[in-house]
């Protein structure tokens, strides 16, 4: 390899660096290990993370994850070319990515979908330019109050350096007022308005007269979805929205101390040459096989690239496939007994809590998993008790309530135990 490129030593392709900036003792690196000494190792190095039973949810979420998901999506049809461009040698990757697109469209109502996005702040993030992107003139996005704050945060940054502007709707007894986004639209300059399906205190939102308001002033409207809890929900379609994002952790993904994630991103057919990132489709072979391409490469990076709504072309595919394994397997059936027994298990928790007498109701709105009340103890003290009992739980909000969630995987014995450590705080 040296006499390939012309020099003579390791030392000669440093030339150019200074002596003073070049290491010159011994690197410490470990001794090579064996297979089982490896697998020990970080056996060992695993113990050391304290695993709890969470009851907390702020946008990510405890499901149950079925035992085969792993074992489908480390097929070998499946793990084909990073990026697919060539559709002969890539068809399982393009179908997977086609279902999971099918399903998101199911789910949302709406008529097109993408391939996936990072995660559901950065596919927020992505809805804010492409309502810039179809409005052209105006230049300001209205975000509710009520959005998760990783999500408003993501949206603010990613507007600053773009030059977009934000603008708020307030909230109005725990919920997006809509005197509030009527009161922005004032300004003539909207070009969207990002609203919550389920907000931050876990609020079912009632959406009545967004989309009428927002079409009058010729803006869109971007819901931000639980995708999970779209089975049994209004869509985002019969709320009319224009856009729907969000994060499809939810749809069974573990939570993994942190990630990975999948941001979701579908729209309606008139807004589909807006849409970033990859779209696949179906078409036949020459032998009139079906068969998967992808397809409007033209409006991501490839050929229009000043002109491009986004120039991201990167999706994150494996847990596209996690997610479309995931919804396959549990069916419009399993997904709404999924969240029937979220709903029965928060509503048992939030009941229990507040007759403990250290907990009051903020607000009296209708949720689904999550919930937040006002506790009447120290939030640190509260938080330390169900961390030394093995729960995680009572994420404090910047009011100071603190939130709860309830999947169908905590048992009513997790919640007495939950609730009774509560009583000692």
């Amino acid at each position: 390899m040296l006499d390939r490129i012309g020099v003579k030593s390791l030392d000669d392709l440093y030339a150019d660096v200074p002596a003073g900036f070049v290491y010159k003792g011994e690197y410490d690196l470990p001794d090579a290990l064996s297979e089982q000494e490896v697998r020990d190792f970080f056996e060992r190095l695993a113990s050391k993370n304290t695993r709890l039973k969470v009851f907390a949810g702020a946008g990510s979420y405890d499901h149950y994850t079925p035992a085969v998901i792993p074992y489908i999506i480390s097929r070998s049809e499946f793990l084909t070319a990073y990026t697919p461009y060539q559709c002969e040698i890539s068809q399982g990757t393009l179908r997977y990515i086609f279902e999971y697109q099918s399903m998101i469209c199911a789910l949302t109502g709406m008529d097109v979908s993408n391939a996936s996005m990072y995660d559901g702040p950065t596919a927020a993030a992505e809805a804010m330019r492409m309502a810039v992107a179809s409005a052209r003139k105006k230049n300001t996005v209205l975000l509710s109050r009520t959005l998760l704050p990783n999500v408003v945060k993501t949206v603010e940054t990613y507007a600053k350096y773009y030059g977009t502007n934000i603008a708020y709707i307030e909230a109005e007894g725990g919920q997006t007022s809509l005197a509030s986004l009527r009161e922005a639209m004032a300004c003539g300059d909207v070009a969207g308005a990002i609203v919550p399906s389920v907000n931050r205190f876990g609020i079912i939102e009632d959406l009545t007269g967004f989309a009428e308001t927002l079409h009058e002033g010729k803006a869109l409207l971007v819901e931000y979805c639980d995708p999970s809890a779209l089975a049994v929900l209004r869509t985002p379609a019969e709320w009319g929205a224009d856009v729907a994002v969000g994060d499809g952790q939810s749809l069974g993904i573990p939570m993994c101390f942190g990630g990975p994630y999948v941001g979701f991103m579908a729209c309606t057919k008139e807004h589909m040459r807006k849409l970033p990132g990859r779209i696949v489709g179906e078409t036949v072979d020459g032998q009139g096989r079906r068969a998967f391409v992808l397809t409007l490469q033209a409006r991501e990076q490839h050929i229009r690239r000043e002109k491009a709504t986004s120039n991201i072309c990167s999706n994150e595919s494996l847990m596209a496939l996690f997610v479309t394994v995931y919804t396959s397997l549990m069916g419009p059936q399993g997904l709404r007994e999924v969240n029937e027994k979220s709903y029965a298990g928060a509503h048992l928790l939030h009941d229990m809590l507040l007759r403990t007498g250290k907990f009051e109701e903020v607000f009296d709105k209708p949720f689904l998993k999550e919930f937040v009340l006002k506790p009447l103890v120290d939030v640190k003290s509260l938080q330390s008790k169900l961390y030394e009992g093995g729960f995680f739980g009572a994420l404090e909000t910047e009011e100071g309530y603190v939130s709860f969630c309830v999947t169908e995987k905590r048992t009513r014995a997790e919640i007495e135990a939950l609730v009774a450590l509560a009583r000692e705080a």
